[in-house]
């Protein structure tokens, strides 16, 4: 795994348009290849507009981004992007809603058959292929938004809450799924998350966002938690010391601001 730097933000802002709110001040990061970060911190505090800002869905109002040394907008690296609601398409199959992307670029035929069905494999849905998102439960749903947004082969994927909606129990089952998928398809992940313990459980790094002198917005990133529990992690590593111990520091940090 490459240890240098591929996505960077040096003092980036950002400033709603309509009304002049700094949301995001002078926000700093340096991601390496492949490492899996998870972003924490209160609601409301700006951690899905640093997404954004991110993949290029919103342009900083000052300070760059940079991924493999590149505007997101001018980058040939490709961006998988996961919301919450998974957005998939009703009038489309799980089939031909991973295939989207590859259409809108123009791809078709056998060659892209063969790498629908390859995700749909990945995600574990390999007989769901032709079901509508009504006949699919909300994890089997986010499967495929998962799979919709890997199909081009992105070098950087970035999850905003993409398990938020779901049942406590089919959440921590989704957790589990996206560690397996990360592993089998290495890829660079930067995850919103409101859920600590899924932050812990699943990332390389854990940032925290507050408020700079603790009196709302804009904000910034205040802490940095490195998560050194060896992988592959197993759901019982929960009840370790470790675990509990890097819990606690993050919320002693989100609290405190």
């Amino acid at each position: 795994m490459n240890d240098a730097a591929f996505l960077t933000l040096s003092d980036v802002s950002y400033t709603f348009g309509d009304d002049g709110t700094q949301v995001l001040s002078a926000i700093s990061l340096a991601i390496r290849q492949g490492a899996f970060v998870a972003l924490v911190g209160a609601s409301g505090i700006g951690k899905s507009t640093l997404l954004r800002v991110i993949g290029g869905l919103l342009q900083s109002t000052s300070g760059e981004v940079l991924l493999d040394g590149k505007p997101p907008a001018q980058a040939k690296t490709p961006v998988g992007i996961v919301f919450q609601k998974d957005n998939l398409m009703p009038w489309r199959t799980a089939y031909d809603n991973i295939r989207l992307p590859l259409e809108l670029r123009g791809e078709n035929g056998r060659v892209s058959q063969q790498r629908v069905q390859e995700m749909l494999d990945l995600v574990g849905l390999s007989g769901s292929g032709n079901n509508y998102p009504a006949q699919l439960s909300g994890g089997m749903a986010q499967r495929v938004a998962i799979a919709r947004a890997l199909i081009h082969k992105p070098a950087l994927l970035l999850l905003d809450e993409p398990f938020g909606a779901l049942d406590a129990l089919t959440r921590e089952r989704m957790g589990r799924e996206l560690l397996r998928i990360w592993q089998a398809m290495p890829v660079t992940v930067f995850m919103v998350t409101h859920s600590i313990d899924e932050a812990v459980f699943l990332a390389d790094e854990v940032l925290v966002m507050g408020s700079i002198g603790g009196n709302g917005l804009p904000a910034t990133i205040t802490e940095h938690f490195p998560i050194s529990i060896p992988r592959p992690r197993q759901f019982s590593v929960r009840r370790s010391v470790e675990f509990q111990e890097c819990q606690r520091s993050i919320r002693k940090a989100i609290q405190a601001q």
